[in-house]
C-alpha cells in the first residue's frame, strides 16, 4: 500500500464503506463455454425484423417501438428502438449508466442534460452521455417527432452495471395541443423530409 492510500485509510473510521479498499465492480462471467451452441442459437435469429409487427407502448406524450431489446436475444451489445414524440410531448426524466445515441428522423425538439439544454432538429443526431440525468422534448405544440435510439444497454447489462432511475415518470396525459395525437403505427414515409434539411 502507498503512502498516500494508507493516509487515506487513516481518515476513514473503521468499518465505514470508504476504508474498503479492495471491492468487485463487475459479477464473474462464467457459464458453459460452448461457442458452437451460441452461434447456432445467434445464427437462428431473425436478421430483418418488420416495423409493422412490432406494436408502439407507452404515451400518450412519447410512445416507444422497440426493435432491438436485450430480452429478445438477438444481438449482445445494443439496444435499437424508436422514439416518437407527440405534440407538446416529453420524456420521462431519467438516468442510466449506458450511453445512447438519437438519430432525429423528424421534428424538432430538446434535450436537458444535467440541467443543460441542447436543441436538435431533424437529421441531428443527440448523445447522452453514461450516468447523465436526462429528459427529450418535442419543441413543437403542433407536430410530432421521431427519433431512431441505439443504446449498449445489453453489454452493460451483461457486465452487471444496472443502475437506471427515474426521476420524474413519464406523463400520463396528453400535452396541450397532443390530445387527439396517437402514435404513427402505418405510416407510409419513412423518410420524414424537413424543409432545411
Amino acid at each position: 500500500m502507498t503512502d498516500s492510500a494508507k493516509d487515506v485509510e487513516a481518515l476513514a473510521p473503521p468499518g465505514q464503506y470508504h476504508s474498503k479498499k479492495d471491492r468487485i465492480f463487475v459479477r464473474p462471467i462464467q457459464g458453459a463455454y460452448n461457442l458452437t451452441e451460441e452461434l447456432e442459437r445467434l445464427r437462428s435469429m431473425p436478421r430483418v425484423r418488420k416495423a409493422r409487427d412490432i406494436k408502439f407502448v407507452d404515451g400518450p406524450q412519447t410512445y416507444s417501438r422497440h426493435y432491438v431489446e436485450p430480452k429478445d436475444g438477438i444481438t449482445q451489445t445494443f439496444h435499437l428502438h424508436l422514439e416518437e414524440y407527440g405534440p407538446g410531448g416529453r420524456s420521462q426524466k431519467h438516468g442510466h449508466v449506458n450511453e445512447a445515441a438519437f438519430y432525429i428522423l423528424d421534428g424538432e425538439g430538446y434535450e436537458i442534460h444535467d440541467g443543460q439544454r441542447y436543441d436538435w432538429k431533424a437529421g441531428d443526431v443527440a448523445i447522452v452521455h453514461n450516468n447523465c440525468v436526462h429528459q427529450h422534448f418535442n419543441a413543437s405544440d403542433t407536430k410530432p417527432a421521431r427519433a431512431l435510439v441505439i443504446k449498449t444497454k445489453p453489454m452493460f447489462m451483461f457486465m452487471n452495471m444496472l443502475f437506471q432511475k427515474q426521476v420524474i415518470a413519464r406523463p400520463t396525459t396528453p400535452a396541450p395541443g397532443g390530445e387527439d395525437f396517437s402514435a404513427r403505427e402505418d405510416e407510409q414515409d419513412f423518410n420524414h423530409p424537413e424543409e432545411g434539411y
